[in-house]
């Protein structure tokens, strides 16, 4: 090869390292641009007696700067802390709502069971009355309204995750499209790679993970295959499937995920299965704190309306008349499988409000040994409930019984105890006049009476309200045998001492006297005291008005104190601080891991940038450096020339 030649191959590495360079700084501010670098290598040289003479040089390829593994690392970082903004977003919007120290739950409830203690103080003021209904009333209204705001947040999610699956079907088809010409140019080109177009499905692929979480697998020819969830293909080499936003077959409510295969089949996904990116962060969210806040606000809706609704039942109006549910009660909701074969209709109902959880439940239909079983799981720890065969089927407070039609194996149903809790609390008692503040008994003794024996106000129970007392019951004491005759030959008497040792009588016997013991019968509760003399008497009896007697609001207000929930642990106030709690610790962590999540990105960011960025400094010593390099080999071109016209010169 001639010295020209040399000279012009010289000159040809030089632009094309410069040209590399003025695109790697016109490309500084490019998203997901990686910086590139001409590799030259010698032409070899040619055999002389003297020794091998050089050739000149050539660039074999523009090679990116480019880590996989840092590449994979930071798009995980990315999905991570993309999973963890979306989560904590909504998470602040429930922590906000649960934390109301002015308008929440919290406040109103103590208001209400502050007018309860009115009512009780004053039951025949017509104030205090309206004062616990309209207290009550705002109480249902803002557990509506909590509810509602729940629901629509669920809305959003259901919104959010429709808008996800559409960007992540764009993202698809693009990066399939981007494997197709990578292949085809790269063959074209004898193999060489065309960097702007990797660098462009690398921007591609991260902007995908940030919605959710992938997997990339690069085949031989160079395309990318791109997995999500527990391996379910997105992209396989020009190929790119599609995600839809369905409605859940098990709970329609709720929008899940489901993956139109390659091959056109639906198979909608488990919320589980999908983690990663903001997509991933909203199905946590729901899962882990959106359903269960939901549940937690129905559930205590559900268990001081039964609570106080039991007690009201158990007191009389102004007009003499036992009192009737106070609040109005949902009902658990069982909605079956989209894909059940069979048409049964389950129905639920609740039979223990204090047991009640904040979990939905699952129930799968098998075939054991012939024998259909059902079998209930509880979601929130997936905690097995039991393996049932016949109904009714009780679980955490919970009563199954189907209502109608026949189930097949491979059932299934999603039981919500208390998901519209809240929802469906409203106050019923709208008169005055029918709260039921007074009990529905009054004792006393006759007038005549020489000791000292007396009883307390009766206490009932609800098996009062299956046997109320048809008359005045009347007990004489004979002090001869020290024992009480009297009581009505409708059941069985017992007698509780103060040590809490108990005797049951026979229905219509006499029961021996003691002062400071408990008397039951049929419902109702005294408790005796002092010392009654031979023949004294005592009045069990319809309480007919109530206008002066608030001893039934006393033991409504009391259950502000009651531990009627969590299986006889937390009061109704303890109960909803525990949620407020709950999620208020949970945002934090979500706030703190998020912001830790970030701080890792950062690291892994600056590593990859450290390798694939573009140095503007460095990229204008280079732009010196080949400068000079092009002005050198133009001189030996320049000196060839020179050389060659000399020697045409001498010939001439």
């Amino acid at each position: 090869m001639s010295m020209f030649q040399t000279g012009l191959s010289g000159l040809s590495v030089a632009r094309s390292a410069l040209m590399t360079t003025a695109h790697n700084t016109a490309n500084v501010y490019t998203a997901g641009y990686s910086r590139q670098t001409a590799l030259v290598s010698s032409n070899g040289g040619t055999t002389t007696g003297a020794g091998f003479i050089g050739n000149g040089a050539r660039v074999t390829t523009v090679q990116r700067s480019y880590d996989g593994y840092l590449t994979a690392q930071l798009n995980g970082a990315e999905a991570a802390g993309a999973a963890l903004a979306s989560y904590g977003s909504q998470i602040n919007r429930i922590d906000s709502l649960l934390a109301d120290k002015t308008a929440g739950l919290t406040p109103l409830m103590q208001s209400f069971f502050a007018s309860v203690q009115g009512v009780a103080n004053t039951p025949a003021d017509p104030a205090a009355r309206q004062q616990l209904i309209s207290a009550a009333q705002t109480l249902a209204n803002k557990f509506r309204a909590t509810d509602q705001y729940l629901t629509d947040l669920n809305g959003s999610v259901n919104d959010q995750i429709e808008g996800s699956t559409g960007q992540i079907n764009t993202y698809a088809k693009q990066i399939a499209s981007l494997n197709q010409q990578i292949s085809q140019l790269s063959a074209m080109a004898g193999g060489q790679p065309p960097n702007d177009l990797m660098d462009q499905r690398d921007q591609l692929v991260s902007e995908l993970g940030k919605i959710v979480g992938v997997k990339v697998l690069e085949q031989d020819s160079g395309q990318y295959n791109v997995f999500i969830g527990n391996g379910q293909t997105l992209v396989l080499g020009d190929r790119a499937a599609q995600l839809q936003a369905v409605s859940s077959a098990a709970d329609p409510t709720r929008k899940a995920v489901a993956l139109v295969g390659l091959t056109g089949t639906v198979s909608e996904l488990n919320d589980d299965v999908i983690a990663g990116g903001s997509l991933g962060g909203l199905l946590a969210f729901r899962a882990e704190t959106l359903t269960p806040t939901q549940n937690a606000v129905g559930r205590l809706a559900m268990a001081l309306g039964s609570e106080f609704n039991e007690q009201h039942k158990l007191g009389v109006d102004l007009n003499g008349v036992l009192g009737t549910d106070f609040f109005s009660q949902a009902a658990p909701g069982v909605f079956s499988n989209a894909r059940n074969g069979g048409d049964m209709v389950l129905g639920a109902s609740v039979a223990d409000t204090s047991q009640l959880t904040t979990s939905d439940y699952s129930v799968q239909v098998k075939d054991v040994a012939g024998t259909l079983t059902y079998s209930v799981t509880r979601l929130s720890d997936k905690q097995p409930m039991g393996d049932f065969t016949s109904f009714p089927a009780s679980f955490d407070g919970v009563s199954l019984s189907p209502a109608s039609g026949t189930a097949q194996a491979g059932d299934s149903f999603l039981v919500q105890p208390t998901r519209t809790g809240a929802r469906d609390m409203d106050v019923l008692v709208r008169d005055t006049a029918k709260v039921a503040a007074a009990s529905p008994l009054a004792t006393g003794k006759a007038v005549g009476n020489k000791g000292t024996g007396a009883l307390s106000p009766a206490v009932v129970d609800s098996a009062y309200l299956a046997t109320p007392l048809a008359g005045t019951v009347t007990l004489a004491y004979d002090a001869a045998a020290n024992t009480l005759s009297g009581f009505p030959a409708t059941s069985a008497v017992t007698v509780t001492l103060a040590d809490g040792t108990s005797t049951s009588y026979a229905a219509g016997t006499a029961v021996p006297y003691t002062a400071g013991a408990s008397i039951r019968f049929d419902g109702i509760e005294v408790k005796l005291s002092g010392a009654p003399a031979d023949g004294d008497t005592f009045t069990i009896g319809k309480n007919a008005g109530g206008v002066s007697d608030g001893s039934n609001a006393l033991r409504l207000g009391a259950l502000q104190r009651k531990t009627a929930m969590d299986g006889g642990t937390s009061t109704f106030n303890g109960a909803f601080a525990k949620l407020v709690s709950e999620v208020g610790n949970r945002a934090m962590e979500i706030r703190v891991a998020s912001a830790t999540q970030e701080g890792v990105t950062g690291q892994i960011r600056a590593s990859r940038d450290s390798i694939s960025g573009v140095n503007q400094d460095e990229e204008t010593a280079n732009l010196l450096m080949y400068q000079q390099m092009y002005q050198a080999n133009a001189k030996v071109i320049q000196t060839a020339s020179t050389m060659f016209d000399a020697i045409l010169g001498i010939r001439g």
